[in-house]
This record gives C-alpha cells, structure tokens and sequence, in this order.
C-alpha cells in the first residue's frame, strides 16, 4: 500500500474541515457528508485520500466504515513545527500574545500623549 503525503492531503481546504470534524468524534461517511455541500462520492474521495495520507483510521462495524483522526500521525506532523521553530508551539502562542500586548501598551502610550 503506498501512502499519499500527509501534506499534500491537507492542501485542501475541504480535507482539513474533514478532520476538524472527526476530531470531535468517529463518523461514517453519511455523518460527514451532512457537513458539506457536495456528493457522497466527493466525500468519500477525500476520505480515502486522508485515509492514504495515514491521517486517518478506517474502522469496519457491520455495514458500516467509522473513520477517525489518526492521532499518531498528526501529532508527528506538530512535532514537525516544533522541530522548525526549536520550540514548543505554546511557545509560540506564547510569543504571539507577547508581542501584541506589546503593541496594544505602545499605542496606548501614544494615544495618552
């Protein structure tokens, strides 16, 4: 089995909202299909598509096929980041919030003036 690249199964933009949504539970494809506004067979598309990429998991019960967010592989993929920026990505958060607090007092230190 040859696995797609997990970047390039989130260039797309219906792909990601697939996996904002199973992240907050399983689903068959008929749950997930209910959240857009294209085909079953577009749906199903994209699901073997993050399915190839290891991004998600593919349970079989009954008739049914429930797919899940592959923790493992998306926490490699945050790890990436971490790996890039040598720090953590609360960090980063961390940073971001820093500084624009830092912006908000200076224009608040000019505005008083």
């Amino acid at each position: 089995m040859s696995m797609g690249s997990p970047w390039k199964a989130l260039a797309d933009d219906n792909r990601r909202q697939i996996l904002l949504i199973l992240k907050k539970k399983d689903m068959i494809p008929t749950e997930i299909a209910k959240h857009f506004n294209f085909t079953l067979a577009a749906v199903s598309t994209h699901l073997r598509i993050l399915r190839d990429a290891d991004l998600l998991t593919e349970k079989k019960l009954g008739k049914n096929r429930f797919y899940s967010l592959n923790n493992k592989r998306t926490l490699d993929m945050i790890e990436f980041f971490e790996d890039v920026y040598d720090f953590k990505l609360n960090s980063l958060k961390e940073y971001v919030e820093n500084k624009e607090r830092k912006k908000m007092r200076l224009k608040n230190e000019i505005n008083v003036t």
